[in-house]
């Protein structure tokens, strides 16, 4: 069983790990904006509340997404692990995975980890109308001040892993890879 949380910048290379660490491992990929979209699609009762929340411009409260995560986790392409992908966002939302998963948790966070100047660099190659400068810095700040708590959530429970983000996709798989199966 895998269970695993990534952590990393934007254009740190989450989205291009993920498709190769769920192949790799034969796990879910589970990303909470597609838990809701998934959870509103299907008219769960979680799902109308979130829809409610999110036709209204505003943010899905942690409870809510806890829900909708426990509901996606308990279902069966799940029992033998997943990889989580922007959840937890905030430390309430950390504190209840590993409620919702005890008494084992999860296996390990990777954090990619990729110098603000890299990501800047890859998130304007990118050329999305989104990616000023300006928006991207706002997003390495809030990145910053909403992460950070998490990295010392996971580090204090002894299942964080730092992995260097640089090189090619094969090399950063391939550190990713190694730093979870050594905690096997």
């Amino acid at each position: 069983m895998t269970r695993l949380v990534i952590l990393g910048k934007q254009g740190a290379g989450k989205g291009t790990q993920c498709a190769l660490l769920v192949d790799h491992f034969g796990i879910p990929h589970i990303s909470t904006g597609d838990m809701l979209r998934a959870a509103v699609s299907e008219g769960t009762e979680l799902g109308l509340k979130a829809k409610v929340i999110m036709d209204a411009g505003d943010l899905v409260s942690d409870d809510l997404i806890l829900g909708i995560v426990e509901e996606r986790l308990a279902e069966p392409d799940a029992e033998n692990g997943f990889l989580l992908d922007g959840f937890p966002r905030t430390d309430a939302q950390a504190q209840g995975l590993v409620e919702m998963l005890a008494p084992q948790g999860i296996d390990i966070a990777i954090d990619i980890e990729v110098p603000d100047d890299v990501v800047t660099q890859r998130m304007l190659a990118r050329g999305r109308d989104d990616d000023t400068p300006e928006a991207i810095q706002r997003r390495l700040q809030l990145y910053q001040e909403e992460t950070a708590p998490l990295l010392d959530f996971f580090s204090s429970r002894g299942v964080l892993a730092a992995v260097d983000g640089l090189g090619t996709e094969q090399e950063v798989q391939s550190r990713i890879i190694s730093a979870i199966e050594s905690r096997d």
